[in-house]
């Protein structure tokens, strides 16, 4: 069974930057696409960055271009998103996902991890 942890969360001012990682298990990590999403409170569950299974695709939301990096370490099995200049509008629980072969190319993805909170204060 795949399951996502994700670290890196916290509490930072407007202007700097954190680093979540999320390791994955119960895979390889070489047969699917991972993601970022994020949901604040009242609003809807958002994708932030995506990689797509093969890695040649790199897709953001338009809020975080230039702000927000995807990566992972196909080795290490884990997938990391670096953010910097945080806004508070970034605020809300970070979500790793992983979606498998199946579904490639659609919206849906298999597995979420437990989420990691991100605040940002003005």
């Amino acid at each position: 069974q795949v399951q996502l942890f994700e670290s890196g969360g916290g509490s930072v001012q407007a202007g700097d930057s954190l680093r979540l990682s999320c390791i994955l298990s119960g895979g390889d990590l070489r047969t699917y696409a991972s993601g970022w999403f994020r949901q604040a409170p009242g609003k809807e569950r958002e994708m932030v960055a995506a990689i797509s299974l093969s890695g040649g695709t790199i897709t953001y939301l338009d809020s975080v271009k230039g702000r927000f990096t995807t990566s992972r370490d196909i080795a290490r099995n884990m997938v990391y998103l670096q953010m910097n200049k945080l806004r508070p509008d970034d605020t809300a629980t970070y979500y790793c996902a992983a979606q498998s072969y199946r579904y490639s190319g659609s919206s849906h993805f298999d597995f979420f991890g437990q989420g990691t909170q991100v605040t940002v204060s003005s």
